[in-house]
């Protein structure tokens, strides 16, 4: 079966076609990043505006290096929530307009859904059920995957998400947007224990996190020191804010893979890139005789191919939507289309 599969819920636009929801034929991704950096973060109305220009030639050139065409698709694919509400709309669209011009049915895929099944796309032998900690700019999450769309929260962000923390802190220290990603690279250089950051936690659930107190310690040292004419070592408090974040979040779901008894644990999200977490996952499997799997760093962020292999599932199970069709800015992962 093979799904031509769009995702615009961001800054990326981007369209794949994939067979059968694991194998990759194509997968095109036209990103806004170096335009967005003039203004430190995403604008919205801008994001909406790029993916009008570009989605058509992204839509055409992922059929072009799939040797495909309409007439050999199965099904459309198309990010439908969450995300920012006008970059949504414009892929939901699109696909519409495909989906009733072709008569191919019309598959609607939750963002969160498509970053787990990155994994499928890199680990051909990875299947439910599993515990999987979503972690992104907007989205922090421990996930039970109890099969490819039966899915329940077990922890989740109070406030700020990881990746959201990471860009915010980076950019106080005057990185660029993406700022995680420079963060990152700096940590590497520094020394994690140089500064002494507070643990997150919420006292009220053992498996929630909350990162907008670290991320306004980190801001308020860096704020104090340079009132003081005191100047920080960038790649120390890197580190330090790094360890920080990786061992809130490790803390909460290696507790949640103990209670639950997981043996198979999965990262996803645009923060499962992060080279400590990385490390740190795959030293608590190692240790406890677990696996872990987690996606290539070209799946890691927002990308037309994920959308595609969670689609074949959500076909399989029969959510297929009609014109009727609309992006939503919020939605619970464990929400099946039209129930």
């Amino acid at each position: 079966m093979k799904i031509l599969s769009i995702e615009s819920s961001c800054d990326e636009t981007a369209a794949a076609v994939i067979e059968n929801g694991r194998k990759i034929l194509s997968s095109v991704v036209a990103t806004q990043v170096e335009e967005h950096k003039l203004y430190g973060g995403v604008v919205p109305e801008i994001a909406s505006r790029r993916h009008c220009e570009s989605i058509n030639g992204v839509v055409k050139e992922a059929l072009c290096k799939a040797d495909s065409d309409l007439s050999q698709l199965d099904a459309i694919a198309v990010t439908y929530a969450p995300g920012l509400i006008g970059a949504l709309l414009v892929g939901v669209n699109f696909a519409k307009g495909l989906s009733l011009s072709t008569g191919l049915p019309l598959i609607p895929v939750h963002h969160l859904r498509s970053h787990i099944a990155a994994n499928y796309l890199a680990h051909k032998e990875l299947e439910p059920p599993f515990l999987c900690l979503v972690v992104s700019g907007g989205h922090s999450h421990i996930v039970e995957v109890k099969d490819y769309t039966d899915m329940k929260i077990i922890g989740r962000t109070r406030d700020d998400a990881a990746g959201e923390a990471f860009d915010k802190a980076a950019r106080c220290m005057g990185m660029p947007y993406p700022g995680g990603i420079h963060l990152d690279k700096a940590a590497e250089n520094g020394n994690e224990n140089a500064y002494n950051l507070p643990l997150p936690r919420v006292s009220d659930s053992e498996y929630d996190f909350s990162f907008s107190g670290l991320k306004t310690a980190v801001i308020n040292q860096i704020h104090n020191s340079s009132q003081r004419g005191e100047e920080i070592n960038v790649n120390d408090m890197c580190a330090s804010f790094r360890k920080a974040v990786t061992d809130s979040l490790m803390k909460n779901f290696s507790k949640a893979a103990d209670d639950l008894r997981y043996d198979t644990l999965v990262l996803a999200g645009g923060v499962s890139a992060n080279s400590l977490l990385r490390k740190k996952a795959d030293e608590f499997a190692r240790t406890t005789g677990r696996k872990c799997f987690y996606p290539p760093i070209s799946l890691c962020g927002d990308n037309g191919a994920m959308v595609g292999s969670q689609a074949y599932y959500e076909y399989l199970a029969h959510h297929i939507a009609d014109m009727g069709l609309n992006a939503a800015a919020t939605m619970n992962i464990e929400k099946n289309y039209g129930i």
